[in-house]
C-alpha cells in the first residue's frame, strides 16, 4: 500500500501520465485533478500529502489555486512549469509554493524533490487532515471551516461536532455518539449544551454562505 498520496494539477495528459505512472513506481499514490474549476474541493475531499501544480490552467491558474489551498492546509506544493522566470519563481514562493521545478525535466530531479519535501513536511508531524462534502471543507488540524474562499473558525466542541457529522455524511447521527464524542474533552456537556453548540455550527456556516447544512431529526440526532 502507498504511503503517500500525489495530486497532480496539470492539464497536460501526456505529463500527467507519465508523472502518475513514474510515481506509482516509486510506491507512491498518483491522482489528478478532473476538473478545473473545482481543484480545491478536490483537495478536500483525497486530502493529498503533497500537490504538483502548473502555472497554467483552465480557467484559474495555478498561483490562484496555491493561495486557496493555503487558507485551509499547509501541504506541499511543487509548481512545476515552462514559464520559469524569476518572476513567476518568486510569485509561486509568495503564494505558498515550496519547491519550483521548470520544464522540460528530468523526471529522477522530480523523485527526489518530492522525497526530500515529504520527509522535511512529516518526519515531526502528522498530515493536515481534511473533511470535504458539499464543497464545505473542514481542516481538523486547525478547526478552520472554509467554503467559496470564505472561514469561519470553530470551538473544539463545534469542531468535533461538524467533524463527526462530516465523517457519517449522508447517514444521522444520533444525540447520544454526538455526546461520547463531545465527552472526550474536558468540558462539562449536556444535552442543552450540544443544541447550543449545532446553533452556533449552523450561524458560523450561514455567515460563509452554507445554509441548511445540517438537519435535525428531532429527539434523535443530526446529520449532513
Amino acid at each position: 500500500m502507498a504511503e503517500y498520496r500525489i495530486l497532480i494539477v496539470e492539464d497536460d495528459m501526456t505529463i500527467v501520465q507519465t508523472i502518475a505512472a513514474h510515481l506509482e513506481s516509486w510506491n507512491y499514490e498518483a491522482d489528478y485533478v478532473k476538473d478545473f474549476k473545482n481543484v480545491l474541493a478536490r483537495v478536500g475531499e483525497w486530502n493529498p500529502h503533497l500537490i504538483i501544480m502548473d502555472i497554467s490552467l483552465p480557467f484559474y491558474n495555478g498561483f490562484y489555486w496555491c493561495q486557496e489551498i493555503r487558507k485551509i492546509s499547509q501541504v506541499p506544493v511543487i509548481f512545476l512549469s515552462s514559464a520559469d522566470d524569476n518572476m513567476n519563481i518568486i510569485m509561486a514562493m509568495d503564494k505558498g509554493a515550496d519547491d519550483f521545478i521548470s520544464k522540460p525535466f528530468e523526471l529522477s530531479v522530480l523523485t527526489a524533490k518530492i522525497g526530500a519535501l515529504l520527509r522535511r513536511s512529516y518526519s515531526m508531524t502528522g498530515q493536515s487532515s481534511l473533511l470535504e462534502h458539499r464543497d464545505l471543507i473542514l481542516n481538523l488540524s486547525d478547526g478552520r471551516v472554509s467554503h467559496a474562499g470564505q472561514q469561519a473558525e470553530l470551538t473544539r466542541n463545534e469542531l468535533r461536532i461538524l467533524g463527526l457529522l462530516m465523517e457519517n455524511a449522508g447517514k444521522m447521527v444520533d444525540r447520544s455518539t454526538i455526546m461520547m464524542r463531545l465527552w472526550e474533552s474536558d468540558d462539562y456537556i449536556d444535552d442543552n449544551t450540544l443544541t447550543v453548540n449545532v446553533a452556533r455550527i449552523r450561524r458560523k456556516l450561514e455567515e460563509i454562505g452554507v445554509h441548511d447544512y445540517i438537519v435535525t431529526k428531532k429527539g434523535i440526532g443530526y446529520m449532513v
